[in-house]
């Protein structure tokens, strides 16, 4: 190697060497000063490899400027201004307890979370209208009913993950591939007496699509109905048909009740309503209060496809405050 190339090397080791003594300060420099400290050195005609304090020193600096990076995207995305996406929660599980044989009547104490609920009542809040009901074949206002209802999408993150679960508690009740669970309904009764009459959620007849997509007939073959919200005095819902399955105290009480709080599930609190969850009827039957979370489910049909008359149920007056439930009717079709 040429005296001049040797020189030069030289300069290069003496340089490195003189950087090697400053290395802790290395990284508290910028890069712009970085680079203008390596040109005042000299540099060889040949090759030669960063030392590998140099290589820290460079791999220290990149790495802080990217997690500053990640840290601000991170900041970003979780701003409190932007809601976080909905979840459904796959390992929730709720409680049942069977409460009538005639006709099939079973309670389900927390079928849908406090995360549910509210993901369902913000989609639903601005489809709400009048409530209708079916006659004749057609749909049509009534005095009988004076609630109001919306029509919830069947593609909502909330309104799946309810249908879902809804789903695999009926089990075989549905036939997949054929059955299918149908659009579901958030119904509200406000204050000064809003009601349903007494009526029932199956046809007399089965019937098709309205809309003509699909030319089977089909009818409702079970019902469930889970309260929203409950802030409210009176909204029972009455089965004037409905035989408990416990059979009537020997002590001649005079009227049955069932499902207390806190036995079977649900969380207590020190302004919880402690009612019994259900209660026989001074007119007959049984009437359920409604109870944010907890849902009534009922089979609608007989084995031959006829509407089961014991189910007949209304929706007593609330006298003020304001209930909101999710109406979901499992289809079964016929040929």
């Amino acid at each position: 190697m040429a005296v001049t190339g040797l020189a030069k090397t030289a300069g290069i080791w003496t340089g490195g060497l003189l950087l090697g003594l400053g290395l802790p300060h290395l990284p508290h420099l910028a890069p712009p000063q970085l680079t203008s400290l390596l040109s005042d050195l000299a540099t060889p005609d040949f090759s030669l490899a960063l030392p590998s304090f140099l290589k820290h020193a460079q791999l220290v600096r990149q790495n802080q400027t990217t997690n500053n990076v990640t840290s601000t995207a991170d900041s970003s995305s979780s701003s409190p201004d932007t809601p976080a996406p909905f979840v459904c929660d796959t390992s929730h599980a709720y409680r049942t307890e069977l409460v009538s044989l005639e006709p099939l009547i079973i309670y389900i104490h927390d079928l849908i979370t406090p995360a549910e609920t509210a993901a369902l009542l913000e989609t639903g809040e601005s489809r709400f209208a009048p409530s209708r009901v079916t006659k004749y074949g057609r749909q049509q206002h009534t005095s009988d009913r004076t609630s109001s209802s919306a029509g919830l999408p069947r593609d909502d993150p909330a309104v799946q993950c309810v249908l879902g679960r809804a789903r695999a508690f009926l089990g075989t009740m549905l036939r997949d591939g054929w059955d299918e669970m149908g659009p579901p309904q958030l119904v509200r009764y406000d204050g000064q007496g809003q009601r349903f009459n007494v009526h029932h959620d199956w046809f007399d007849s089965p019937v098709r699509a309205a809309d003509g997509s699909d030319p089977r007939r089909w009818n409702r073959v079970a019902s469930f109905f889970a309260v929203l919200e409950d802030d409210c005095v009176g909204g029972e819902t009455h089965f004037p048909f409905a035989e408990p399955i416990t059979a009537p105290s020997p002590r001649g009480e005079a009227m049955w009740q069932g499902g207390m709080v806190g036995e079977t599930g649900e969380q207590e609190t020190d302004n919880q309503d402690r009612r019994p969850l259900w209660r026989e009827h001074e007119d007959g039957g049984l009437a359920f209060r409604p109870v944010a979370g907890n849902a009534i489910f009922w089979v609608n049909l007989h084995a031959n496809g006829t509407g089961d008359t014991r189910t007949n149920h209304a929706g007593l007056p609330v006298e003020s405050g304001r209930k909101t439930a999710m109406n979901i009717w499992p289809r079964q079709y016929y040929s």
